[in-house]
């Protein structure tokens, strides 16, 4: 789900850094010492799941694993996630640096989404953990790649066809990180509960 260099419009671009400067700001501005650790910890799977590209027609699909971000490290979430792709457009030339701040924003705001929604909204409470745990993944891939499909539509009407097939590639993943977020809490809620939000 990266977008490249040279693919988005310039004002596509300047919005991407506007408001990922911004979540980033207010991510790093509410992130306690304590959660220096953890949020390292989750920028790293970030990082390391999104490295495995499976092609798919024109592009390819990896686990995003965002919703999982979100859950765990709140507006935290914006700055794992920048740091994460920051390192992959340097070391690997996955998405690029013109591209940075829309691909960040395009995971980082679903992921902090499904946060307020999943965590603390008290009428998620009701649901457990595991439902919880399927939503977020499964609405932060979706609300992901919604904005992907936005920032390339924006960027003129040539893209509007790569916009629809990254959308329907991407369906299945929802799934997939739906099912894996769920997998992964349930475990946390085993070994280590203080690190999941409540």
């Amino acid at each position: 789900m990266h977008i490249s260099e040279g693919i988005l419009a310039l004002p596509v671009i300047m919005a991407g850094y506007t408001l990922t400067v911004a979540g980033v700001g207010i991510g790093l501005k509410r992130m306690k010492d304590r959660d220096v650790v953890k949020t390292a910890v989750f920028s790293a799977a970030f990082f390391i799941a999104s490295l495995i590209h499976v092609p798919v027609g024109l592009g390819n699909v990896h686990l995003i694993l965002n919703g999982l971000l979100g859950l765990l490290l709140g507006p935290a979430c914006f700055a794992a996630i920048f740091v994460a792709l920051l390192l992959q457009g340097i070391l690997f030339q996955f998405g690029g640096l013109t591209s940075l701040g829309v691909n960040t924003f395009n995971m980082a705001m679903p992921a902090l989404f499904c946060y307020f929604l999943f965590v603390k909204l008290p009428q998620a409470k009701r649901l457990s953990l595991t439902v919880r745990g399927f939503l977020a993944g499964f609405v932060s891939v979706l609300l992901s790649a919604v904005l992907l499909s936005l920032a390339l539509s924006l960027s003129g009407e040539h893209f509007e066809a790569s916009a629809k097939l990254i959308f329907i590639t991407h369906i299945p993943v929802m799934f997939v990180d739906g099912i894996i977020t769920a997998i992964v809490l349930r475990f946390l809620e085993k070994t280590k509960p203080e690190i999941i939000c409540e």
